[in-house]
């Protein structure tokens, strides 16, 4: 969720700038090259791709920069606003689950869960949950708008479903607010099956996320502690991306797919509605499926060319973000107030 593009990967528009360090200009960063310009980086691009296994979906680096004032932790807790009280009306048009639907899919786990959110109290649990306030450094990496709080306003469970919602509203400089919630520090793993039920929103210049970021980001910055995106979609598109974010010879490497075209295959989806998305992460290989459609596979076994990131603890985020680089800076004022919703999120191993 740091800086995303809607191509499914990227490539380097020279040799040269997979030894060079990132550049410190990010207006030109994941600008599209030409077939011309890509070819000449054709030899670092085998190279690479021969180190990971003749089944690995490609996996070819780029040269853009990061702002890493972006970090997620760096926060200001002085700008901590105090929760009200009441609760808003949902203006999200999902079919809410009922509570018995609920239990019969969560007694259908055949083995404990390493971790569990079911959003059932009235309140979001804090012993799980952190909230980032505030605008972040370069609108958290992305030139974003909102404002993130931590009030009921954006973020609530209501029915056993937690509602991260946007809002156009003028606050503390900013004309929108959401939420922004993470694990970091209270729960993070390495290797399991991620699996939640969300129903994202759709509007002009909207940005839903589900995604993971490495434990160690405050040691080795992003995006050396890798991000994995298990869900984004951004504008009016029902399409769900999955991409993956690493550092490789000091460079930002990517590589995603999407539901739209999966290597010829596509999901038609309503995202609006609650879908069951699933992440498999072993040893080997990541991969992201939403009602079992795979739209996401990285081969990580050879743990090498920065892909190692991917075989260490990462913590959970949840947001929606406003405008930004990859949705762009159109927004419909009359989608608003706007909501993700999740039902729940489950960990096994």
């Amino acid at each position: 969720m740091f800086k995303k593009f809607a191509a499914s990967f990227i490539i380097v528009t020279a040799a040269s700038a997979f030894f060079s360090a990132c550049s410190d200009d990010s207006s030109n960063a994941f600008a599209p090259v030409s077939t011309a310009e890509s070819s000449s980086s054709s030899t670092a691009i085998e190279n690479l791709s021969s180190s990971l296994d003749s089944g690995t979906k490609p996996v070819i680096p780029s040269n853009d920069s990061h702002d890493d004032s972006a970090n997620p932790s760096a926060k200001s807790s002085s700008d901590a606003t105090v929760s009200s009280s009441a609760v808003p009306s949902s203006s999200s048009q999902a079919v809410i689950p009922s509570s018995d639907s609920r239990e019969e899919s969560r007694s259908s786990s055949s083995s404990p869960y390493l971790w569990n959110e079911e959003f059932d109290g009235d309140a979001i649990d804090t012993s799980k949950w952190s909230f980032e306030i505030g605008t972040g450094a370069s609108g958290w990496g992305n030139n974003e708008w909102e404002y993130y709080t931590d009030r009921k306003e954006n973020a609530y469970i209501k029915d056993g479903v937690l509602h991260i919602r946007a809002q156009k509203e003028d606050y503390k400089g900013s004309k929108y607010t959401s939420a922004r919630m993470i694990t970091k520090d209270k729960f993070s793993f390495t290797y399991g099956t991620v699996e939640a039920r969300i129903a994202l929103p759709t509007g002009k210049g909207i940005w839903p996320a589900f995604w993971m970021l490495g434990q160690n980001i405050d040691k080795v910055s992003w995006p050396a502690c890798g991000e994995i995106d298990i869900i984004e979609a951004i504008n009016d598109e029902n399409i769900v991306y999955g991409t993956h974010h690493w550092q490789y010879n000091g460079n930002h490497a990517s590589y995603g797919n999407n539901t739209k075209d999966y290597y010829g295959t596509n999901k038609e989806l309503d995202i609006t509605q609650f879908h069951t998305y699933k992440m498999v992460w072993n040893e080997k290989l990541i991969a992201m499926y939403v009602d079992d459609f795979k739209y996401q596979e990285i081969d990580i076994e050879k743990a090498k060319d920065g892909l190692e990131a991917f075989h260490k603890p990462q913590f959970f985020i949840l947001n929606v973000a406003v405008a930004g680089s990859w949705p762009g800076f159109e927004v419909d004022d009359t989608q608003f107030p706007n909501e993700m919703l999740v039902d729940y999120i489950r960990v096994s191993q």
